[in-house]
């Protein structure tokens, strides 16, 4: 059957106390509306069709994609006005209705309550809850039917004690919606057109409430505060170590540990505490990653080594590679098979050949490194002249002694050699050594200054 789903975003969030419209909050790197129209797309609806208001040009504008539909809510009189201004869109036999400060809601558990929605049937997304204060109540008849939703600032002392609350998660025939919405009233507490108020039609109609339930009770948790939007994140998390973890993942610690985007992961990974993950990354078997590093879109192949406080963006490091502790990796760093950088060296769009070597203190920009040449300590490569960045080349074998500034554009060939101290101007042939420095010279009898007594 053909699905259109409807995710209602047009709240502001006063309670955020914030500028950002509530939606765009993040979870786990990613805002809240984000997270819901990921899970949306996996159900493979005709359309998705989101309702904005406060912010509606922020919410466009981070979210644009081809696949969305975006209906302006101008007045925000409720839930059942909101699904209103998208029914002009809506063709398919089914229609789901989702909230985008809801970003936890798995797509297994909508794909459940999506299989109860028939010509006369719609279904309800319900949860269970020791306190259910705030959230509508699910009122059933003698047998069990559901036969209303009331909210809780209409609801009697009687129905305030039923724990059976309503997520406002919503399926129903799409040919039955018009109807509904046409027929709502706003006379309430609120003064609002409820969206639940299309439950009690539907069985005033003979239609069935079917219900399903989340099997974590979290999946219909919504963020209206930033205590709120916090236990939402460590949860997200949670669920993400467990899920690494059943994929043979080591996690020194799950409680500490943030994954904010895409990651692929091999086998018998190792990843100690304080490890935060962002972008994409890739990582393959038998990596192991020290504590309080940040990784963004990078791949580590298998066996590559991350030390501790590392931070990589945009990197790379080859099978058996390390890097750290204090290294950082930005954009274009590409370390090969067994290569190896050490504390306090940044590289930035440069490669190190195979089991090349830049084992401290150093900055290496633009430059191509070729296989086990050696680095030495305090090494610059000057590649930016303040309006343009050169690159600088280095054969195999290749030795920097220690506290050279390469200045680009240069070529050093295989085996070349630099002494300690050396600026390199101009290009090194193979097998030579180059040195650029001047010419120590030694004074005798030498006199200190003294301090100047007053």
């Amino acid at each position: 059957m053909s699905l259109d789903i409807v995710i209602l975003a047009a709240g502001q969030g006063t309670r955020m106390r914030s500028a950002l419209p509530k939606v765009l909050h993040p979870v786990a790197g990613n805002s809240m509306l984000g997270h819901v129209v990921a899970t949306a797309r996996q159900l493979v609806p005709q359309g998705i069709h989101v309702v904005i208001g406060h912010g509606a040009e922020l919410v466009r504008e981070r979210l644009a994609a081809d696949d969305l539909n975006f209906v302006l809510q101008a007045e925000q009189l409720g839930t059942g006005h909101a699904v209103a201004q998208a029914l002009p869109a809506l063709s398919a036999e089914r229609v789901l209705i989702l909230y985008g400060d809801v970003p936890l809601i798995e797509a297994d558990t909508l794909q459940r309550l999506l299989a109860q929605v028939g010509p006369d049937r719609l279904a309800l997304l319900t949860v269970d809850l020791v306190d259910p204060s705030g959230y509508g109540r699910i009122v059933r008849d003698a047998a069990g039917k559901v036969v209303a939703i009331v909210e809780h600032k209409d609801a009697t002392p009687e129905q305030r004690a039923i724990c059976e609350g309503n997520t406002g998660i919503l399926a129903v025939p799409g040919a039955r919606l018009a109807d509904w919405l046409g027929r709502l009233s706003n006379d309430n507490a609120q003064g609002e057109f409820y969206l639940t108020d299309v439950i009690a039609m539907a069985v005033a109609d003979g239609l069935t409430v079917a219900t399903e339930q989340p099997l974590d009770a979290m999946e219909v948790q919504g963020a209206n505060d930033r205590i709120q939007l916090a236990q939402l994140e460590r949860h997200y998390q949670l669920r993400a170590a467990r899920r690494l973890m059943a994929q043979g993942v080591t996690l020194r610690d799950p409680a500490r540990f943030d994954l904010r985007g895409e990651l692929s992961v091999g086998r018998d990974v190792l990843i100690d505490v304080n490890v935060i993950l962002e972008g994409r990354v890739v990582i393959e078997d038998g990596v192991e990653i020290g504590p309080n590093c940040v990784i963004r879109d990078s791949t580590l192949r298998r066996g590559a080594q991350v030390k501790a406080n590392s931070h990589l963006e945009g990197a790379e490091l080859g099978e058996g590679a390390d890097c750290g502790p204090f290294a950082r990796l930005r954009p274009g760093a590409v370390l090969k098979a067994k290569a190896h950088v050490g504390n306090f060296v940044e590289l930035k769009n440069a490669v190190l050949g195979e089991g090349a070597k830049a084992g401290h203190l150093s900055y290496l920009g633009d430059a191509e490194i070729g296989a086990r040449s050696n680095i030495g300590a305090g090494t610059i490569t000057c590649n930016y002249d303040g309006a343009n960045k050169f690159r600088t080349l280095m054969g195999e074998d290749v030795f920097i002694g220690s506290n050279s500034a390469l200045v680009a554009p240069v070529t050093l060939g295989d085996r070349a050699t630099t002494g300690a101290g050396s600026v390199i101007t101009e290009d090194v042939p193979a097998d030579n050594l180059a040195l650029g420095r001047g010419r120590q010279r030694n004074i005798e009898g030498w006199q200190r200054p003294e301090k100047i007594k007053k």
